[in-house]
């Protein structure tokens, strides 16, 4: 699956020595999240917010709309997922990554240690799996209202362990809170306890509140901090 609308791109305003790509969720674009995340990133790193293909969704009658992956259900217990679908939507996002490891428009490349992938919603979840099965091992994963997706394909025993971050609302009705609490189980079982993080925030339904940004922009700032 690849990328065909023009990411939105906020350079950095310091020299630059880190990239945030930030996926947006389903039914938005990549103009949804960049204009908070400016405001939380560190000035020295570059955001990159691009937008998913306009695809048919299942759970929304087959209307097209951006999005990484179909959603065919909403139940956490539910096998019909689109693997196929989101391990291509991943493999577009390994090769922005790859892009910028290697360098752009004549730009020195960026460490993949030096990389923050984050998502909202269905952005989050591919943000999770990608950060988990990549060839390389990113600074560090944040996902916000998301879980983690085809989780019984994943080599549990060979995958990436970045720093995570991974926040959700108590009161979510879009991917209920369930989702996050089950895909924490599967991260915390599997990653060191240093590196891995999982934020509740009361009464918070599916969106942002200023204490998770906040959250967000600490993650960023300890993750990669200046050099």
């Amino acid at each position: 699956m690849a990328t065909t609308i023009k990411p939105v791109i906020i350079q950095p305003s310091a020299k630059h020595s880190a990239t945030i790509i930030f996926l947006h969720g389903l039914g938005d674009t990549g103009h949804g999240w960049a204009e908070e995340l400016q405001t939380i990133k560190p000035t020295y790193a570059k955001l990159i917010c691009p937008t998913a293909p306009t695809a048919a969704v299942t759970i929304n009658n087959g209307f097209r709309m951006p999005s990484w992956f179909d959603i065919r259900s909403l139940d956490k217990n539910s096998p019909d997922q689109d693997e196929e679908g989101i391990k291509a939507a991943s493999a577009s996002i390994l090769a922005m990554i790859q892009a910028e490891i290697d360098g752009v428009d004549g730009n020195p490349g960026i460490p993949a240690t030096r990389i923050i992938l984050g998502g909202f919603s269905q952005g989050g979840a591919l943000s999770l799996y990608t950060g988990l099965t990549g060839p390389v091992t990113l600074g560090g994963v944040v996902s916000l209202s998301g879980y983690l997706p085809i989780s019984e394909t994943i080599p549990w025993d060979n995958i990436q362990k970045p720093k995570i971050l991974q926040c959700h609302g108590d009161a979510d009705t879009v991917v209920p809170f369930a989702f996050g609490l089950q895909s924490s189980a599967a991260l915390k079982s599997r990653l060191p306890a240093s590196s891995y993080s999982f934020r509740v925030y009361r009464g918070m339904d599916h969106c942002s509140c200023a204490e998770e940004l906040s959250d967000v922009k600490d993650f960023l700032d300890d993750t990669i901090p200046p050099l």
